[in-house]
């Protein structure tokens, strides 16, 4: 799991405090849902090494590609397909179907799911764990719902909230959790980080190039690392159809956006290939298939 350097010594700070509920929070950009996301790895671990996620169990081999049976997501559903989550069946085929957008709240009935979810047993003996990010993002009827499961917990659940604006929270969702203000990284190290990423001019070329069928960008990448862009490229596309500007991307560095219904299956596609990409037996035939498909969708 990837984390950024400034995160690592406070997941080692988190992993070893005691707490059903913890919410994380500061301003945005320094890393509430990588965090939160790590944090849950770390609690759901077959193999923690000194206290922390090991990255390589089955159980984190699970969060990776968003199958954890253990782990409930709880976002609006806009933040589901840019991060890659899956929708409920219902949900994915009210959208395939353009009986309305994606929701930008946390909608009451994901957080019904959400407490059924805390009251069954854990599938992989590790305890479950509820995510819920941006928490501000709940309404006042889904966190009240939420209240009462974070006031009179079921012994095996944790609850990891992450929020960019806490104070937009209820005061009693607050109370129930405990604080962990994120930490501003060294500014050495953010330059550092910023020196260490991809270019900005290859990343604005990327859309295009995976339109027009161009592989070489992608040369000797990891499978995971390419699903990924395409997961952002698919967003964008995605979030732009339903008059949302995209998060990944400036406007001018895609091409024009296919029809929801030729988008909303590739996402659904692409969340099914990062499921099974690391057990491929034939990589670079699964890149080629994932960038055959990427350029048709491109295309259509």
């Amino acid at each position: 799991m990837n984390l950024a350097p400034w995160l690592r010594p406070q997941l080692k700070d988190l992993a070893t405090r005691r707490g059903h509920a913890w919410l994380i929070h500061g301003p945005a950009g320094l890393g509430q849902y990588d965090l939160a996301l790590a944090l849950a790895a770390t609690w759901l671990c077959e193999s923690p090494n000194e206290g922390l996620v090991c990255g390589t169990c089955a159980s984190c081999h699970a969060i990776e590609v968003r199958t954890h049976a253990d782990l409930c997501v709880l976002m609006p559903e806009l933040a589901m397909l840019e991060l890659g989550w899956p929708l409920d069946e219902k949900s994915q085929s009210d959208l395939d179907d353009k009986k309305r957008k994606p929701s930008k709240e946390i909608r009451v009935d994901d957080m019904k799911h959400a407490i059924e979810f805390a009251q069954r047993t854990s599938s992989r003996g590790q305890g479950k764990v509820i995510l819920v990010f941006p928490a501000e993002h709940m309404n006042h009827y889904t966190a009240n719902s939420l209240l009462k499961t974070l006031e009179e917990p079921p012994g095996e659940v944790r609850f990891v909230l992450a929020s960019l604006a806490p104070h937009q929270l209820l005061p009693t969702i607050r109370s129930r959790c405990l604080s962990y203000a994120l930490k501003w990284p060294p500014a050495e190290q953010a330059l550092q980080m910023a020196q260490g990423g991809l270019d900005a001019a290859f990343w604005a070329q990327l859309p295009k190039a995976v339109a027009k069928g161009q592989g070489d960008c992608f040369k000797d990448w990891p499978i995971l690392q390419v699903i990924d862009v395409l997961q952002k490229v698919c967003h964008d596309h995605l979030v732009s159809r339903c008059g949302v500007a995209g998060r990944f991307f400036e406007p001018s560095s895609l091409t024009p956006s296919p029809p929801l219904e030729v988008l909303a299956p590739w996402s659904k596609e692409l969340m099914s290939d990062r499921a099974v990409a690391e057990h491929a037996f034939n990589q670079g035939l699964f890149l080629e298939h994932l960038l055959s498909r990427a350029r048709v969708v491109l295309n259509s």
